[in-house]
This record gives structure tokens, sequence and C-alpha cells, in this order.
């Protein structure tokens, strides 16, 4: 992924070409997991050492409803609110209201207008592509969190995996994205490398 930090321009998926990516594949795998998330699951462990089950299907509800509306370029307190600011609190609607939000966050993201030009999310203003390649990664690697944390299988179309191991690649320093990046070897399977960009560890279980 290239970005020109001057003019707010970039050069990737969504950039220039009349096709943008579809978030929807990931979106609708998130969705799915939500059947096997059992009321007693809600406070067990996740990857995210700061989140229980619950907290982290409050930061999926919350970070849809903000990167939706990054899409949209409807910005407000929504949008520049730090997700990491205070932990999420999951609505009491959740296994209604989450599949909701992840469908309007994949629609959002279809308007080619929505990669064009500059948004916010999360209080920092960035390229509208960037936002949209930062969307696509948070719906794959919290996905995957949640599959992990209620044991449930996960598979991710290549295209979103390609995107999210593009978005990931470590600084020059080798510093990560989102913290240490956990070698993985490079023969793994692509999700495996996701993972390990993002800072996880791939064999993580509940039990860890």
């Amino acid at each position: 992924m290239d970005i020109d930090n001057d003019s707010g321009t970039s050069t990737g998926p969504g950039s220039g070409t009349g096709q943008v990516p579809d978030l929807g594949p990931a979106t609708d795998r998130v969705a799915a997991l939500l059947d096997g998330v059992a009321d007693e699951q809600l406070d067990g462990p996740t990857p995210c050492p700061q989140y229980a089950v619950r907290e982290l299907l409050a930061h999926l509800e919350g970070l849809s409803a903000a990167l939706r509306d990054a899409a949209r370029k409807e910005l407000g307190p929504m949008t520049d609110t730090d997700p990491g600011a205070a932990l999420p609190v999951l609505s009491a609607d959740w296994r209604t209201a989450l599949p909701r939000l992840l469908g309007e966050l994949a629609e959002a993201w279809r308007a080619p207008e929505a990669w064009q030009g500059t948004t916010r999310a999360g209080g920092i203003t960035l390229p509208g592509q960037v936002a949209g390649m930062v969307a696509w990664n948070e719906v794959v690697v919290h996905g995957w969190d949640l599959a992990r944390a209620t044991g449930q299988p996960y598979a991710v179309d290549e295209e979103a995996l390609k995107s999210s191991y593009a978005l990931l690649e470590p600084s020059d320093d080798g510093a990560g994205l989102f913290g240490p990046p956990v070698p993985v070897p490079d023969g793994a399977p692509l999700l495996d490398r996701v993972i390990g960009r993002s800072g996880r560890r791939p064999d993580w279980t509940p039990g860890d």
C-alpha cells in the first residue's frame, strides 16, 4: 500500500480503479459466529488481554458504528472517540444489534466515495482508503479473536487476508501496528501470519 501523505491520496484497494473491496464476506463471517457465543462465555478470556468476550463484542459494536460513520464521512463524537479510552460496554440487545451494525459497516464501504478523500476514525484523520483497510482488518482480526475465545472454526477470504497482511506490515524498526509482532514461519497459513503480525499467537487458546 502506498500513501501520499501530502495529498491525502493513496494507491491500493479502492483508489481510482472504480472497484472497491467488499467487506461483506468478512462481516458476514463474524455475524455467523454470534449464534455460537453462549451466555456463560461472556466473561471468558480472549486473545485481547484487556477484554473478556463481552468487551470484545462491545468493541465490535463500537468499531462497526464508528467505521461505518467514517465511510459515510459523518464525522462527530463517534468517529472522534479513542476506542482505548475506556472499556466498552456491551448493549443489552447485542445479538440483534451487532449483526445489523456489521451489515451497515459493509454496506457503507461499498460506496466508492468512502475510499476517496479523507475521513476520521478514533480521533485520527486519515485517507479514506486507509480507513477502509483498517475497517476490514478490524473485522478480520477481531473475528479471529471471537472465534478463538468461543471455540469456533474461523475462515477468511484470501482478499481480506492479503489486505490485513499488507496493513500490518511491520515498520523498518520491526515495530508492529498494534504491538510487537509474533514470529510466524513464512510457510504458515496466511491467516496465522496475519494474526502474528497483529501481535497475537496463532495457537492461542482460552486456557493460556
